[in-house]
């Protein structure tokens, strides 16, 4: 005996349980116990919701472009076969999938009473916004503390698996080819009572590739760095990715068991980077520990709980879920696989979702310790089962109300997203740099630095930070030392930089990856000649010098008023001359008594374009009539005079 839950007959009819409990009892239709309805009583009640929206929609058959023949059997409420039979007998053979043309479509309906007719693409948007609302609107009332995301960064060896593991409690480091993360993770950690989520990312993903695409996942970044090595240059770069992020620093000082820790050292270099430690007088937080020998790790996770209360993480769980894909691959056994954070909301399986431009319904979720789960809340990292295709990390995912909603948004962001990648990106350049600037008084040009030695990147950095003033600020968001590598291109694409070289060149790799991520990379071996470049940059950044230039004086020498026309001046050119669209100013006594536009400039009765020096002619002005005689007019035009940074 068929039977179906109360709750996916709802969803399939896309009302609420409410709404068709209602209904159900209006119809004097049967449930179990359980919620449920069975056998005779599901076959009527189905029979009675079609027949609703059939007089709801008239004999009106609305299809998007593509019609297939399960879609006219669906809309007509007729068997698939019978639909086949009638497009034999019109000569057309056609399976239960196969697409038929809108006017064969046509001639089907009719046979049966219905207009078909093609949906509206608005619908389509309706439905997109409908389904993204809910990300903008968060009420106070409803938002509730969310646990916090934590990204581990730092050097490699200084310990961000050794950290992890010992945070886990589990030995992870062994299980991973020379100590290296393979594999993005997400692991969660309780201490007193509350819940920290750990995202392990190799190089810095979390803050370049994911923010290049507009996902902020990570709330809180720790920093691991060995007492007995001090800062690396692994170490400045993820200090730079976090700023860039705007991401609050924990650092964690490592090693600190081993002979020849200092981590007096490293604050100091931590100063130096302008990281000054609450020891130091300054706000940033640091925690000296042992991951080996499991030292301070509580006094750490302490603090992550501390810096989250001070952020205040919140978010509403009573809405539908969005959140931001980790990662994903094609798994050759479960097909699409995507480790995704839900960053709002709550995600249950049988949820129909977008990701990017893959949609589907989930069909299974699995949390860090790899068990089955039914639903994901905020701050919850889970790998979900069910999507059509493989999303890219970064992807923003929504949960959407069903799965025809699922499946149009996904077309039509497939549908941008090949429109896009035949425009050319626009990525700011040294070239166009002008062009690209958006309004407003204050710009900024984000460079990224690298050079042969330490002593290059700080003069090239102080040089390039000198051409600085009110209205074009440079901003270093990185320098280092060594070959312009992938994670410089990635973090210059994810803030719109460009990368200056001096006396570096790019590494095998890179250069294809700022082509494709169209971030401009300018190399230089003498450094006034990179000064130059941002100085012809920056002038084209500046806004022009508007300056009045003078074409001519005029007397007026008779007054008439006209009527329909106002006042009129019967004027004599003194000098240079006077233009038709030329702006003027009305002199009386040597003090300026009007400025305004020219309404006519007439020779006789006629209109003309200029009038020069020696020569009569006659002058209205826009909106002011207030003239007398022996007023002298002065015109001139305005001008636009490109400025230069000296």
């Amino acid at each position: 005996m068929s039977t179906t839950s109360i709750k996916h007959i709802a969803e399939d009819y896309n009302m609420s349980e409410k709404e068709l409990m209602s209904k159900i009892n209006d119809f004097g239709i049967e449930t179990t116990e359980n919620g449920h309805v069975e056998g005779e009583n599901l076959t009527l009640l189905v029979e009675m919701l079609n027949e609703e929206i059939r007089e709801a929609k008239g004999n009106v058959v609305e299809v998007d472009s593509k019609i297939t023949v399960q879609d006219l059997a669906t809309e007509m409420d007729k068997p698939a076969s019978e639909i086949i039979m009638k497009l034999m007998k019109m000569g057309t053979m056609a399976t239960i999938n196969q697409e038929v043309s809108f006017d064969i479509a046509s001639l089907i309906c009719s046979e049966y009473g219905f207009t078909l007719m093609k949906k509206d693409s608005s619908e389509i948007e309706e439905l997109e916004i409908e389904a993204l609302m809910d990300i903008e609107e968060d009420l106070e009332k409803d938002l509730k503390p969310r646990p916090p995301v934590v990204t581990v960064m730092g050097h490699v060896d200084h310990g961000k698996t050794s950290l992890l593991d010992a945070i886990r409690d589990t030995d992870v480091t062994s299980g991973e080819a020379g100590g290296i993360t393979q594999h993005i993770g997400a692991s969660e950690v309780k201490i007193n009572g509350q819940k920290i989520v750990f995202l392990d990312t190799p190089g810095h993903e979390a803050f370049t590739s994911m923010r290049a695409r507009g996902a902020q996942v990570t709330d809180i970044a720790i920093l691991v760095v060995a007492a007995d090595d001090g800062i690396m240059p692994q170490t400045i770069e993820a200090i730079n990715h976090a700023k860039a992020a705007s991401v609050p620093l924990i650092v964690a000082i490592n090693k600190i068991d081993k002979p020849g820790a200092n981590p007096e050292r490293v604050k100091q270099e931590l100063s130096e980077q302008g990281l000054l430690v609450e020891d130091w007088g300054g706000d940033v937080i640091s925690v000296e520990l042992s991951a080996k020998k499991r030292i301070n790790i509580e006094t750490l996770l302490e603090m992550v709980l501390l810096v989250a209360e001070v952020e205040e993480l919140k978010a509403n769980p009573d809405k539908r879920a969005v959140g931001t894909v980790i990662e994903a691959e094609l798994d050759k056994g479960r097909g699409p696989v995507a480790t995704i954070l839900v960053q709002g909301g709550t995600l249950r399986v049988g949820d129909p979702i977008v990701a990017g431009v893959a949609s589907g319904k989930v069909r299974a979720m699995i949390n860090y310790k790899g068990k089955r789960v039914k639903q994901a809340g905020p701050s919850t990292a889970v790998e979900i089962l069910g999507l059509s295709e493989v999303p890219q990390g970064g992807d923003q995912f929504v949960s959407v109300p069903n799965d025809k909603a699922a499946r149009t948004i996904a077309e039509k962001r497939q549908a941008i997203q090949r429109e896009e990648m035949l425009k050319a990106s626009s990525k700011v350049s040294l070239d166009d740099l002008f062009a690209q600037m958006s309004e407003g008084k204050v710009k900024d040009l984000n460079i990224v630095i690298k050079a042969d030695v330490q002593g290059s990147v700080q003069a090239v950095k102080q040089s390039l930070e000198k051409l600085s003033n009110d209205e074009v600020a440079i901003n270093v968001i990185h320098g280092g030392v060594g070959a312009i590598t992938e994670s410089d291109v990635l973090l210059a694409s994810a803030s719109n930089a460009i990368i200056i070289g001096f006396n570096v060149r790019p590494v095998s790799g890179s250069e294809q990856l700022a082509e494709k991520e169209s971030v401009d990379i300018r190399t230089y071996t003498i450094i006034y000649k990179a000064i130059e470049d941002m100085k012809a940059a920056m002038s084209g950044m500046l806004d022009p010098d508007l300056v009045d230039e003078d074409t001519g004086k005029v007397e007026i020498r008779e007054i008439y008023k006209i009527s329909g026309v106002g006042t009129v001046a019967g004027c004599y050119v003194l000098s240079g001359k006077i233009i038709r669209n030329s702006k003027v100013r009305i002199v009386r006594d040597g003090i300026i008594i009007h400025e305004g536009e020219l309404a006519a400039l007439k020779r006789f009765k006629d209109d003309v374009k200029e009038v020069s020096h020696g020569y009569e002619c006659g002058l209205s002005f826009v909106n002011y009539n207030d003239i007398k005689v022996g007023d002298i007019v002065e015109a001139y035009i305005v001008k636009e005079v490109e400025r230069t940074i000296d």
